[in-house]
């Protein structure tokens, strides 16, 4: 009998790829994207130390207290956004992108463009 693949399976293989191949240091720290079906992360790593040097969710008080749903594409910009000013406020102005293995469309994307927009170099 055949199985449906599963899809969160198949996307960690494509981000293990991925990792394979993107590696942040102190010069370029990794922008990391990880999306819910209810909301959006994005967290700048240094993978030389393993610290995690920046972390931005929909679940943060400065978008919850805006944001009402936070796993549509304007959600995202303002994760992009605010994560993008906060790492140009704390000095880092390159980082490389990690998309986490989804697609880059939609709310990965619109989070991305907001984080160019915002100052950030990738």
């Amino acid at each position: 009998m055949l199985q449906k693949a599963d899809r969160n399976k198949l996307r960690k293989k494509r981000h293990y790829r991925i990792r394979n191949r993107v590696f942040g240091n102190p010069e370029r720290p990794r922008l990391n994207v990880y999306r819910s079906n209810k909301h959006i992360y994005a967290q700048i790593i240094d993978d030389e130390v393993g610290k995690t040097l920046l972390s931005v969710s929909t679940l943060s008080p400065e978008i919850a207290s805006v944001c009402n749903n936070g796993g549509n594409v304007e959600a995202a910009r303002m994760v992009g956004k605010l994560i993008g000013e906060k790492a140009v406020a704390l000095g880092v102005s390159k980082v490389v992108f990690d998309r986490g293995g989804y697609k880059y469309h939609g709310r990965v994307a619109n989070l991305a463009s907001a984080a160019r927009e915002a100052g950030l170099e990738f």
